[in-house]
């Protein structure tokens, strides 16, 4: 992985350093509370309902065992003993004092770790594949290319102020795992006729208040041009969009202003200028950064261990825990795990300080040291050899991280929601428990299959609602928590956007939705058929019939507005 040079070890130590002082004349009275705000902001701080929250950056997705264990350490002395991994593969600590925030980023420093721009109206944290350069179906790993977007946009001038927040997603394989669809800018690998790599770019996607699924306005990009070809497009951005109002100053909104066809022309004649200057990656830079990421000490393997599939023949837990948990690998004999933080009864994504501890250990004895967070809020050990899964699994399970159900109903996606984000108009984390309590059968689980319920306690979508196969939402609704019901969202190349199947939910009926919405499923399927598929294939009125009875006729209950829900 990219270790720092001094150049980006100064870097990180002085903004420490910057926000100690600041920190220190704020408690002073030498900074009004609003001249600290943008302070503290630019340094992940916010200030939540309880208490204030620090958003600790995870550049795409990837740690070091010796970073996770700081990250452990500072939860128990600053915090409250665990954190909360995000959806944009951070980590939150939920309970830190504003006065010792300074001393974390000191202490995250030396593990070439910082909480910079993970917050702010800026270039957000890059993120990409969590199996990048492990998957089987990759063109080229993306690593390099986000670590040079990281460095770049890094306390860039021209877009330190930008209209709003700005994310970037970057996926190196076929299969599309870095939601590039649902960002700003998506960048998502493919070869031309030639068989060059380069990148489709896609624009304009966001969740949010209006969902939008981005628009590709470059169908291939040579790789060497990412950096001029996003500088230009900040730049339009940066130029035409609107900062009167902060619910219309996305690209998003700017993009489907003036059309696709002519932002895509206006970024076209921007890079013009600019296309063949020094933000072109050189071959030369490109083989520095990834010397970073060179692949570790593989063994040499047989592509299948015998003692491993004699371990999936004779125990059926450690079987069904590979089927859904183990990922293959690029090189034979190896295997990416993934471990669940979706245990029921807590809080999905979170995971405590002796977990992390744990996870730590298990990455320097099974995966040379290196794990990623994935955007549904797991983790991965990325590079486990098959002869070492089941013991794996054994310590796993001892700690709760091996409940084995990856892509399944309980695999919930979840923000933090009303029990501690001060934005949120309904709980989050109790629903999740309820439907996790409902579904808590395994075998239930495992017929049901592949289906993704993702879950946000507001309109900013933390928790990915608007692509969940089940999207649900919290809503205020005469001053009481509701929940709004979405289906048919997807992420990947397919993206969609989920539609509203009608009015709200009181909290204690939402499980009961979710089983009804699921019995149709399983009555209305064909063999191999997807929950997202047979909603596809038929629409929602039978769905909603099942939830809403005779109420659904023609489908008009779907149509009505949130603000009547």
């Amino acid at each position: 992985m990219y270790q720092y040079d001094e150049y980006d070890r100064q870097i990180v130590r002085e903004r420490a350093a910057q926000f100690k002082d600041q920190t220190r004349r704020y408690f002073a009275g030498q900074l009004s509370e609003d001249e600290y705000r943008p302070l503290r902001l630019q340094n992940g701080l916010y200030i939540q309902r309880h208490a204030p929250m620090l958003r600790i950056a995870v550049p795409y997705g990837l740690l070091a065992s010796k970073q996770l264990r700081r990250l452990a350490s500072i939860s128990r002395k600053y915090d409250r003993g665990y954190g909360h991994f995000t959806t944009r593969q951070n980590l939150q600590l939920n309970w830190p004092e504003v006065a010792r925030v300074p001393d974390i980023l000191e202490e995250l420093a030396e593990v070439e770790m910082h909480a910079i721009q993970t917050s702010g109206n800026c270039i957000r944290n890059i993120t990409t594949d969590p199996y990048a350069g492990i998957a089987t179906d990759e063109l080229i790993d993306p690593r390099p290319l986000c670590e040079i977007l990281r460095q770049w946009s890094t306390f860039h001038p021209e877009f330190a102020y930008l209209p709003r927040k700005f994310k970037i997603a970057v996926n190196g394989a076929i299969e599309d795992r870095a939601v590039t669809y649902l960002h700003d800018i998506g960048l998502h690998v493919l070869k031309n006729q030639q068989g060059e790599l380069g990148f489709r770019v896609i624009v304009g996607g966001g969740m949010g208040r209006t969902p939008v699924i981005g628009k590709v306005i470059r169908e291939f990009l040579p790789w060497q041009h990412i950096l001029s070809y996003c500088d230009a497009i900040l730049r339009i951005y940066n130029r035409y969009g609107r900062r009167d109002n902060p619910y219309k100053a996305r690209i998003k909104i700017l993009v489907n202003a003036i059309g696709p066809e002519k932002f895509a022309q206006q970024v076209e004649a921007e890079w013009a200028h600019i296309k063949d200057g020094p933000t072109t990656i050189t071959q030369a830079e490109y083989d520095r950064v990834a010397a970073h990421f060179k692949a570790p000490p593989y063994a040499n393997l047989a592509a299948v261990d015998a003692g491993f599939e004699k371990s999936k023949k004779d125990n059926t837990p450690f079987a069904k825990w590979v089927e859904r948990n183990v990922r293959a690998h690029r090189v034979p004999g190896y295997a990416a795990v993934t471990l669940s933080l979706k245990k029921p009864g807590l809080a999905p994504g979170d995971c405590t300080a002796d977990q992390m501890d744990f996870v730590a250990s298990l990455a320097d004895q099974y995966s040379f040291g290196e794990l990623r967070v994935t955007h549904e809020q797991n983790l991965v050990l990325s590079d486990v050899a098959q002869s070492d899964l089941f013991e794996v699994w054994q310590k796993a399970r001892d700690a709760g991280l091996a409940t084995p159900t990856i892509g399944l109903i309980n695999d919930i996606i979840c923000c933090p929601g009303g029990d501690f984000c001060d934005l949120a108009n309904a709980k989050s984390i109790p629903i999740a428990a309820a439907i996790q309590t409902r579904f808590e059968d395994l075998d239930y689980q495992h017929d049901i299959g592949n289906i993704e319920i993702n879950i946000s306690g507001c309109m900013n979508s933390c928790g990915h609602h608007h692509v969940g196969h089940i999207g649900i939402l919290g809503v205020d609704k005469h001053d009481e928590e509701w929940y709004q019901i979405s289906i048919g969202g997807q992420q990947g190349l397919s993206a969609s956007l989920g539609k509203v199947i009608g009015p709200s939910f009181a909290a204690a009926d939402v499980p009961d939705v979710i089983e009804k919405l699921i019995s149709v499923y399983l009555a209305q399927r064909h063999v191999d058929e997807l929950f997202i598929d047979v909603v596809e294939r038929l629409g929602l009125e039978l769905f909603q019939k099942a939830v809403y009875g005779e109420r659904t006729r023609g489908g008009r209950v779907a149509e009505r507005k949130v603000a009547n829900a």
